[in-house]
């Protein structure tokens, strides 16, 4: 502003001095005027200065005004991100790195999110497919044995075993979808006190004999007794129970499934391992993930609601301990690390 204050005083004098040299009459129109702005020099200098001081308080107000409106149009885009990155002028590079960082987080969460909700809107489809299916079966079964009362006692006991299977089978279906509700709507709340986790590992193995020996499988057991821990038993015994299950389920026939329970200075650490096809690192990255299964094929008999390992990482973390998981070499190994 200052040095614009000088240069219109500079001027002024310049050109004083330079009509000065010529000789003027009055009757000259530009004698005229000249003589006219000489008289009132002040004003005109004044005016001049106040026009500057406007013209350059405008173009100092107005660029930052042009870069925040940028910025907001830019800002609108985060309400609707899409691929297109947003570009700003150059004095604003920090903002518009910002601001593509911000678009990117919410295209991938928003991503994230289409995917979650596709597999559990997936899963309700498959799950209400396979409520049918027993139920349909149960039905058949027991109006046979409605309808038909000359039925031998052999054929009529392996009828009403089919339909008690199948009914079964309804009420772990059924199970998994209050499993769902509960997991999507609520948080888990531990109710704790001090257990022999040794005796529970025991107790939970040996209900699952009669499953091994259905596929020929044998245990391995390496648990040392009578350790204990603060926990909150019948959530921490649903964790093993669906380490073992899964186990089970993705063990090779006749093969061995290892537990090992050992106790350290300020934890105890329990390992399940299976002999098992070898799961791939993107899978195995994804193996906690709610509503995530190995087996893409569906299973009437032997399929879930993919919520058991999730579940079970909850509950561990909330136990402020933590799950792994490892395969290699044919191998499936849970590890369950817990504070003592």
């Amino acid at each position: 502003m200052l040095a614009f204050s000088i240069g219109v005083i500079v001027f002024l004098v310049a050109a004083w001095r330079y009509c000065s040299r010529f000789t003027w009459y009055e009757s000259d129109p530009l004698y005229q005027l000249l003589s006219f702005i000489k008289d009132y020099i002040l004003l005109f200098g004044g005016g001049l200065i106040l026009a500057g001081w406007l013209w350059i308080t405008y173009r100092f107000i107005s660029k930052p005004l042009s870069y925040l409106d940028e910025i907001v149009k830019a800002s609108e885009k985060l309400a609707r991100p899409d691929a297109e990155e947003i570009v700003l002028p150059a004095e604003l590079k920090n903002i518009q790195d910002e601001l593509n960082l911000v678009r990117e987080t919410a295209l991938k969460n928003d991503l994230l999110a289409k995917e979650a909700e596709k597999r559990k809107n997936d899963l309700i489809v498959y799950l209400a497919h396979d409520l049918k299916t027993p139920l349909t079966s149960v039905i058949g079964y027991l109006t046979l044995l409605h309808d038909e009362p000359d039925l031998s006692v052999a054929t009529r006991a392996r009828f009403t075993q089919i339909a008690l299977d199948k009914a079964l089978r309804l009420e772990e279906l059924i199970n998994e979808f209050f499993d769902i509700t509960r997991f999507s709507l609520s948080s888990l709340v531990l109710e704790t006190r001090r257990i022999n986790i040794s005796y529970m590992l025991e107790q939970i193995t040996s209900e699952f004999d009669p499953l091994l020996l259905e596929k020929g499988l044998s245990w391995q057991k390496d648990i040392e007794e009578n350790v204990e821990i603060l926990c909150d038993p019948d959530k921490m015994e649903r964790v093993f129970d669906n380490l073992i299950r899964n186990a089970i389920y993705y063990s090779y026939e006749k093969s061995v499934i290892a537990i090992q329970l050992i106790k350290k200075e300020e934890n105890v650490e329990i390992r399940f391992e299976n002999a098992a096809k070898t799961i791939p690192q993107d899978k195995l990255e994804r193996i906690f993930e709610q509503f995530f299964r190995l087996d893409a094929a569906r299973s009437t008999s032997n399929g879930n609601a993919g919520l058991g390992l999730a579940i079970a990482k909850e509950i561990v973390e909330l136990h402020h301990g933590r799950i792994q998981a490892e395969s290699k070499d044919e191998k499936i190994c849970f590890t369950v690390i817990l504070p003592l």
